[in-house]
C-alpha cells in the first residue's frame, strides 16, 4: 500500500473537480447541479459544475474513476487542462471519453513528448473542434492520429513544440480552418507547403516567430495548395526579398497579412514600411492589424511610384509599371517650406508709425512684449487693435485681446496695421454702466 505522502502527490481529475466545485466552495451554486451516479460514490453528494471547466495548474496526472467523470461531466463542453502533469494518453482518453459533448480541449504545457496516441483510442476525440497542444512537444505522428479522428476539427494550436520540420500525413484534415504554429523552428518554405496538402480548407495560418526565409512557390502551386487562405501571420520571420511579398498575391483569397519584424523592412521608416507593403498587396484589406481605407491605399500606391521612379529600368519592381498605368507618371512632391511665416505690418503708436515684421506663429502676448521693447513703451498696460487694410471701412479695428491666441488666427496680411493704445484705468465701476 502506498504511503499517504505518495497519495497526496497523485492528483486525479475527479479529485480536483470534487474539491474545486463542491458546495462548500460554491454555496450559492454555479453552473449545473450534478448528483452522483452510482449512489455511494466517494465524491461529494453533489457538485456545482459549469459547462466550461478550467482546471489548469492543478497537478493532475491521472483521470480517476471514469463512472464519476461520466456522472459529473455530461454537460461539459470546454475543458482546460493546461499546466498539469498528464504524460499518458490513456489517462487523457479516460477523461475525454466520458465527456460526450466536449468541443474545446486545452492540453498545453503537459509533458507529452515521446508518448504516442494509439490510433485505436483516438476516436474518442471525434467531437473536438478546437484543440490546443502548445508546448507539449507532442510528435507529428500523434498530431496526425488526432486530425485523422477529429472530422469536425476547426482550430489547432501547435506553438512552442520545437518543430524544425513538418512530417506529412497521408490523410488530409479537410475541416481545419485555423493553424497556429508560432514559436517553432521552421525555416524553409518546403515545410510550410505541407500544410496546404494536409489542410486544404485552411483559412488562417499563423507562422509568427519562425524563421521562415521565403515564400518559395509559383502562382499555380500556391493557388492549388492554399485555395482558401484568407489570413497569414509572418511576424518575425526571415523574409528578406520583395519577391516574397509579391508572391503573397498568389494566394487567391488572401486579405489579411501581418509582416512585422522581418529583415526586409529594417532599412525603412515606419511610414515607408506600411506604404511599400500596401502598394505591393492590392487585395489586402487588413495590414498588420490595421484596416486599410481606399484613401490610404491610393496614398500608398502614389508613394510607391514616387519612391521608385528614379531607379534604373532593370531595378523597377513589376508592381511599379502596373501602378504607373493606373496613375500615370507623377511629378515629385513639391518642397513645402515649413519655416515660420513673416508678415510686414505698420505699427501705429500715437503719431509714430513703424514697419514691423511679424512672425505669425507667435501669440498676442509675445507681440505685446516685442512692441514694448521695440517702441520703448512704459511698463503700463497696452491694448492692441488690428486694422484690416481692405476691410477697415466695413469692420473697423479688432482688438487683440487674448494673450495666448496665435497671430495667424486673425488672418493678418502684408500692409495691415496694428494700433497700439495705452491702457487707461476706468474711473467708473461696472455697476455705473
Amino acid at each position: 500500500m502506498e504511503s499517504s505522502s505518495d497519495e497526496e502527490e497523485v492528483h486525479t481529475f475527479i479529485q480536483v473537480i470534487s474539491e474545486k466545485y463542491n458546495p462548500e466552495n460554491f454555496p450559492y451554486g454555479q453552473g449545473v447541479v450534478v448528483l452522483p451516479s452510482p449512489p455511494g460514490s466517494p465524491v461529494k453528494d453533489r457538485l456545482f459544475l459549469p459547462s466550461i471547466l478550467v482546471l489548469n495548474h492543478c497537478g493532475i496526472s491521472k483521470a480517476g474513476d471514469k463512472s464519476d467523470i461520466a456522472a459529473f461531466c455530461a454537460h461539459v463542453v470546454e475543458l482546460d487542462l493546461s499546466h498539469n502533469q498528464l504524460n499518458d494518453w490513456g489517462e487523457i482518453c479516460t477523461i475525454v471519453s466520458n465527456i460526450p459533448h466536449l468541443d474545446f480541449l486545452n492540453l498545453s504545457m503537459n509533458p507529452l513528448s515521446g508518448v504516442e496516441l494509439e490510433p485505436s483510442m483516438a476516436d474518442i476525440f471525434s467531437r473536438v473542434r478546437r484543440l490546443v497542444l502548445i508546448n507539449t512537444h507532442v510528435s507529428w505522428d500523434t498530431v496526425h492520429t488526432l486530425t485523422r479522428h477529429t472530422p469536425e476539427l476547426e482550430e489547432l494550436f501547435l506553438c512552442l513544440n520545437g518543430y524544425n520540420t513538418v512530417s506529412e500525413s497521408q490523410t488530409s484534415c479537410p475541416s481545419l480552418r485555423l493553424l497556429q504554429i508560432t514559436d517553432n523552428q521552421l525555416q524553409e518554405w518546403a515545410e510550410v507547403r505541407k500544410f496546404g496538402l494536409m489542410y486544404p480548407s485552411l483559412s488562417a495560418l499563423v507562422l509568427a516567430n519562425n524563421n521562415v526565409d521565403s515564400v518559395g512557390d509559383t502562382q499555380e502551386t500556391l493557388q492549388r495548395l492554399f485555395p482558401n487562405l484568407r489570413s497569414i501571420n509572418l511576424n518575425n520571420s526571415g523574409l528578406s526579398k520583395w519577391e516574397d511579398i509579391e508572391r503573397l498575391n498568389y494566394f487567391p483569397k488572401l486579405e489579411e497579412v501581418k509582416a512585422k519584424g522581418i529583415p526586409l523592412l529594417q532599412p525603412y521608416t515606419t511610414h515607408e514600411r506600411r506604404s511599400l507593403l500596401l502598394a505591393q498587396l492590392p487585395s489586402v484589406v487588413v495590414l498588420n492589424g490595421g484596416a486599410v481605407s481606399n484613401g490610404e491605399r491610393e496614398d500608398a500606391e502614389r508613394f510607391f511610384i514616387r519612391y521608385y521612379q528614379d531607379c534604373p529600368e532593370q531595378e523597377l519592381p513589376q508592381r511599379y509599371h502596373i501602378l504607373v498605368s493606373k496613375y500615370g507618371h507623377l511629378a515629385p512632391l513639391a518642397e513645402v517650406d515649413l519655416s515660420p511665416r513673416c508678415t510686414m505690418v505698420d505699427v501705429r503708436f500715437g503719431e509714430r508709425v513703424e514697419a514691423v515684421s511679424l512672425r505669425l506663429e507667435q501669440t498676442v502676448g509675445d507681440l505685446k512684449k516685442h512692441l514694448r521693447a521695440l517702441l520703448q513703451l512704459p511698463t503700463n498696460g497696452i491694448r492692441l487693435f488690428y486694422i484690416n487694410r481692405e476691410m477697415c471701412s466695413v469692420v473697423g479695428p479688432e482688438e487683440l485681446k487674448c494673450g495666448c491666441r496665435a497671430l495667424h488666427s486673425y488672418s493678418i496680411r502684408d500692409g495691415d496695421e496694428i494700433l497700439v493704445v495705452p491702457k487707461v484705468k476706468s474711473r467708473c465701476s461696472s455697476s455705473d454702466l
